[in-house]
């Protein structure tokens, strides 16, 4: 997929870049799977803001989709869609009871083909299938985190993870971060790349267009108050060089982990961190 460039004619338009949407088969999404979705403006159900930066943005509708696709299932792609929540593209895809679904679309994805899932599924890109019966050395997307829960880990536009080992009831597993981690034999995953790989070449050139992707603007900290940040303050020279990076509430950002949950720290074989340092 290519990388659609634009003439200069404005000086916002001389650095943008935009999504090439030749591959997208149909402009319009199967009614049934579609939901409205709310505009919360980064606010909890008590009207805070909990992830600041966030409001207005066009109105967009929530594709349903499905991580899951239980085992023994065939399915044909009928559309490549584009999906306005997410940076990968979705497949429509339709089922032997001729039941529709939304699922990722990988980079070999085209109408008409046919996709499997299950234990019993050949290994072919696209097809679904458990950690234990996939090749080791294999790319692999959308991995299981708990057996039976549907896909989590892996989903974003151009992301792979790679299978490198199988030892005991446990699959070794390098993702995109360079952690590995492992996962349970029985977990399922796709074998591939997740489509849409130039999402991360899209340069946004305007400050309009972010506004209407739904991200309001962000303010530094070294041009506040001291009242307002860590950074702040200064007789509006040099200041703030020897402190370590902080958000508003005084919380580490560079550098500070912030993984709360313990139960993971035994899956972990290798740290995405370990894995920078050797580079």
């Amino acid at each position: 997929m290519a990388i659609k460039q634009y003439n200069p004619t404005t000086p916002a338009r001389r650095g943008m870049t935009s999504q090439d949407l030749s591959d997208i088969t149909t402009r319009k999404p199967l009614k049934s799977l579609t939901k409205s979705k709310k505009q919360n403006a980064g606010r909890n159900n008590a009207g805070r803001i909990t992830v600041r930066h966030r409001g207005g943005g066009v109105k967009r509708h929530y594709r349903l989709m499905n991580h899951n696709l239980p085992a023994g299932m065939v399915v044909t792609v009928e559309h490549i869609e584009y999906d306005p929540n997410r940076s990968a593209r979705i497949a429509r895809v339709k089922d032997q009871n001729g039941l529709y679904h939304y699922i990722l679309a990988d980079t070999s994805m085209t109408v008409g083909k046919v996709i499997q899932s299950g234990a019993e599924a050949p290994i072919e890109q696209s097809n679904r299938m458990p950690l234990a019966n996939i090749p080791v050395g294999t790319q692999i997307y959308a991995i299981e985190l708990h057996p039976g829960k549907g896909a989590q880990m892996v989903r974003s536009a151009g992301t792979k993870a790679q299978l490198m080992a199988k030892e005991g009831d446990y699959a070794q597993v390098r993702l995109p971060s360079g952690e590995v981690r492992k996962f349970r034999l029985e977990a399922t995953a796709a074998i591939g790349v997740v489509g849409n790989v130039q999402h991360q070449n899209i340069k946004i050139g305007s400050a309009g267009r972010k506004r209407r992707k739904g991200i309001r603007p962000t303010v530094r900290g070294v041009v506040m108050n001291a009242a307002d940040h860590p950074h702040g303050g200064g007789d509006g020279g040099r200041h703030g060089a020897g402190k370590a990076p902080r958000t508003p509430w005084g919380q580490l950002t560079l550098g500070y982990r912030t993984r709360r949950r313990k139960d993971v720290a035994g899956h972990i074989v290798r740290s995405r961190h370990d894995a920078k340092r050797k580079k």
